[in-house]
């Protein structure tokens, strides 16, 4: 599985995810996000029909220009060729790691979020198999 780091103090590892642009899919904003994100093209197998909501913190929302509290993700599966490259753009993502099951909690911290990577994970590996 793949995480990536953004440069901030808490919470900063979590799966690629972005917001969907105006005219694009779901799965179209997926691909885009981590492509910009990671520099990598995966090949779509699965939508994980799973989804992910929380609030922003006050302290985040009162610096936000608009009236958005939070978000919902969305998550999809996604295969590469071995030896595909992934490249962070060091300015909104700084680093990445590929994890596995075991080595999940290391990098997340808050329980729901962890327990859905876990989820995730092994919703991946059966899709998988």
């Amino acid at each position: 599985m793949l995480l990536v780091h953004k440069p901030r103090k808490k919470d900063a590892w979590q799966l690629p995810q972005g917001g969907v642009e105006e005219g694009e899919s779901i799965e179209e904003a997926a691909l885009r996000e981590i492509q910009e994100e990671a520099g990598i093209a995966p090949r779509i197998i699965g939508n994980s029909g799973k989804v992910y909501t929380y609030d922003f913190p006050a302290s985040y929302r009162r610096f936000r220009p608009d009236n958005v509290c939070g978000q919902t993700v969305e998550y999809f599966f996604g295969e590469l060729d071995m030896g595909i490259d992934v490249t962070v753009d060091q300015d909104e993502i700084d680093s990445f790691t590929w994890v596995t099951r075991k080595k999940i909690p290391k990098y997340l911290k808050r329980k729901a979020y962890l327990k859905l990577a876990m989820n995730l994970y092994d919703d991946g590996v059966a899709l998988l198999t």
